[in-house]
């Protein structure tokens, strides 16, 4: 008998413990939902810098609309990934401020150049991505850059040191290509355009254009502004196209069809 008391005692406390909970939980969801904590501020900012192509009211009728609950409740999950589907928007960061704010802030795409055919962008950061061109050459034209899916950044990377590369030329690469096979094709601001090949090692392209570097003077000097293409791919010299002569193994087939 006393054991049955003992056991009754202890049931009666664990159920007593649950209504407790039970009501405390029900009070936490009754105060979850008062009013004071629906989301009535949503605050855009810049990661690092102002925010030049995001436009916050565009931003805000994109994503708004897929938020869902309140400061409580929202997931900060989806309404990240809500304010990352707006165009210019690499990254967002979400977090809450109490007792009803959204805290959203922003990394924006920086445009390096176009990519490929089909009017996308390339960032700094060898991302694509699809915004407004018009917007992103606001500062002047961007340079060109194509190449199979996942070389982005292996394009952007490349981009980078030929900009020192060809710099003892006075000139920059302002087009980088690669192909299917992996050959890189770089234009330069004044017009030429130069056949790279494909990286036999990590410094195949780094000597081939040091090899043009070395003779750049002379092919001034004597053809002027004439040269259109170089081919770096040979071994031991080069293959040269210019209006009206050439030079190289196919030289006199080039200028002809230049005539």
């Amino acid at each position: 008998m006393w054991h049955d008391i003992k056991s009754m005692n202890a049931t009666s406390g664990g159920l007593f413990s649950l209504v407790l909970l039970a009501l405390f939980a029900s009070g936490l969801w009754w105060l979850a939902q008062r009013p004071m904590f629906t989301i009535r501020v949503i605050r855009i900012e810049g990661a690092e810098t102002q925010l030049r192509h995001v436009n916050p009211l565009t931003v805000r009728g994109t994503a708004l609309p897929r938020i869902r609950g309140n400061f409580f409740t929202a997931n900060l999950e989806t309404v990240r990934t809500a304010f990352e589907t707006v165009p210019w928007v690499r990254r967002a960061m979400v977090r809450r401020e109490w007792p009803n704010k959204l805290i959203v802030t922003l990394e924006e795409h920086a445009p390096l150049g176009t990519w490929g055919d089909d009017g996308r962008l390339l960032s700094v950061k060898g991302d694509v991505f699809t915004a407004n061109l018009a917007e992103a050459e606001e500062d002047g034209e961007l340079p060109e850059f194509g190449g199979p899916d996942g070389s982005e950044k292996e394009v952007v990377s490349r981009f980078q040191e030929m900009h020192g590369w060809f710099a003892p030329m006075a000139v920059a690469p302002e087009s980088v290509h690669l192909s299917e096979r992996y050959a890189w094709m770089v234009k330069l601001d004044n017009g030429i355009t130069v056949e790279l090949g494909r990286e036999q090692t990590k410094t195949t392209l780094k000597e081939r254009v040091d090899r043009l570097v070395a003779v750049y003077p002379q092919l001034v000097a004597r053809l002027q502004n004439r040269i259109e293409s170089v081919d770096m791919r040979y071994p031991n010299g080069l293959a040269l196209r210019a209006s009206g002569m050439g030079f190289g193994p196919d030289a006199k087939k080039e200028t002809k069809k230049n005539k």
